[in-house]
């Protein structure tokens, strides 16, 4: 298993059917054989307060672990309307 549970990781890819982007920052919440065939993972994906904004099932090609020198940044997730008129 390359990426442990609870592990932070990057995505390399765009998610546009749930409004992520390539380099946004998730964690692993559980580990799957994705339709592929291929290792997969559930990976959630908050905003900052710690609300849940998606989580989603990638192929181990689709994210990668952080390294040094990088760092956050912010930027509005474009379905958080959708998201405040439900609740």
């Amino acid at each position: 298993m390359k990426f442990e549970l609870f592990s932070e990781v990057i995505l390399n890819v765009d998610v546009p059917e749930d409004g992520l982007k390539q380099g946004d920052v998730g964690t692993v919440v559980e580990h799957h054989e994705t339709p592929s065939g291929e290792k997969g993972y559930s990976v959630e994906f908050v905003d900052l307060l710690g609300n849940t904004l998606a989580v989603v099932t990638l192929d181990e090609s689709a994210f990668r672990s952080p390294i040094r020198g990088e760092h956050l940044a912010v930027r509005k997730y474009p379905q958080q309307e959708q998201f405040a008129l439900a609740r």
